[in-house]
């Protein structure tokens, strides 16, 4: 059956659409490029690249911004954990409400969106039409888009309670169970496969993650007491709403061309009220009595900083790196939230401890390796040639 292929000239030419025989024995997710020749403007020799339909090639990136965005990344997720691990139990100040944290942090990422929209639709006019259309006149998209605010909701408000009871090392090394759950996730929700590696890799996490919660490594400079049970309990629920809201607003996007932004400032809008729902329900008269800011410090404002702006920045470089590069992320991110640990709250590692988040930081690099593709291109060379094609 026929197949529309994207063609874009390296010559003089404008972009137009050929049809092509399908290469069947090719796989329909990967882009391939076939040379092309022929006589373009009186004798001149061009060549073309040809896309698959639906996918877009990978704009080129330099090696030091992908290193640039990595390096975001894992400061972004470090220093979050760690920041947050102190306002909760190292600050002398009074304790803030981590239910207002959260709300705030809502508030931020819709007009962080609005920005966004507003530059991707180019004009006022534009954005007000985009909005009136895509909010103000689609009542099920507001609520299709409520599920994943109530479900992030929970899970942000779990990682205060976590962090509260557990070492900022020991949060980063068994929050990295969102993986295995996003991916059982994916597999039930968007009849995806998983490789025999990934399974593996999957299995070697869950051990280590076993390993570190074994005997926690404890803290000798927390001035707070803690409940290491109740932080484990409260990142298994983190990492459930993790993997299961993640992937429903992945099939939320693919169900439709909307745009992420419109999606997002969809899905805050829900998110605002549904956090100040919380606020009431959980500690609406002391927020009445002491006041919605009450124990903000700068510190306190800068963990509000890393949550609004940290979850939007990934989402925008993540098309700029690859699975394995996030891998090394993550474990450059339990790295750094160890080092910090051990200076700034005296966290003593154990031996299980350490081997726990060596089996974590090795099973995230395998499972983001790319599957091996057994298609034998050395055929679809020999056809493509064959097909040349006189511009």
């Amino acid at each position: 059956m026929p197949k529309s292929f994207l063609v874009g000239t390296e010559a003089r030419l404008e972009p137009q659409w050929l049809l092509l025989h399908q290469f069947s024995h090719v796989e329909a997710k990967k882009y391939f490029q076939v040379i092309l020749r022929g006589k373009v403007n009186g004798g001149v020799i061009c060549s073309t690249r040809i896309i698959l339909e639906g996918q877009r090639d990978r704009e080129p990136v330099s090696v030091v911004f992908k290193v640039y965005c990595l390096s975001v990344m894992t400061m972004v997720a470090a220093t979050y954990t760690v920041v947050l691990r102190y306002t909760r139990t190292i600050s002398s100040t009074a304790m803030y409400f981590s239910t207002t944290a959260v709300c705030v942090t809502e508030v931020i990422k819709l007009f962080l969106s609005l920005g966004m929209l507003t530059k991707e639709t180019g004009s006022f006019g534009r954005l007000k039409a985009s909005i009136v259309e895509h909010v103000f006149q689609s009542p099920k998209e507001l609520l299709k888009l409520s599920v994943p605010s109530v479900v992030y909701a929970i899970q942000n408000n779990m990682a205060f309670i976590a962090l509260s009871n557990l070492d900022a090392a020991v949060y980063q090394v068994t929050y990295q169970l969102k993986i295995p759950c996003t991916a059982l996730c994916m597999v039930l929700m968007l009849n995806r496969s998983l490789s025999r590696l990934q399974w593996l890799s999957v299995c070697m996490l869950c051990g280590g993650v076993a390993l570190v919660q074994w005997k926690p490594a404890e803290a000798s400079k927390v001035q707070v007491e803690q409940n290491p049970f109740w932080g484990f309990m409260a990142i298994a629920v983190a990492v459930f709403c993790s993997g299961f809201a993640g992937v429903y607003f992945e099939k939320v996007l693919k169900s439709s061309d909307t745009s992420l932004w419109v999606r997002n400032i969809q899905m805050y809008l829900s998110g605002i009220v549904v956090t100040l729902a919380g606020v009431y329900m959980t500690e609406g008269a002391q927020v009445i009595q002491k006041g919605f800011f009450y124990g903000y410090t700068p510190w306190v404002c800068f963990v509000v900083f890393l949550a609004s702006v940290g979850g939007l920045y990934t989402s925008v470089v993540v098309k700029y790196t690859d699975n394995i590069m996030k891998g090394f992320s993550a474990a450059a991110a339990i790295v750094l939230s160890t080092v910090a640990s051990v200076i700034l709250f005296g966290l003593q590692i154990t031996v299980t401890f350490a081997s726990g988040a060596m089996l974590v930081c090795v099973s995230i690099y395998l499972y983001g390796l790319p599957k091996q593709d057994t298609t034998k291109l050395p055929r679809a060379d020999k056809e493509a040639k064959q097909k040349l094609i006189t511009v």
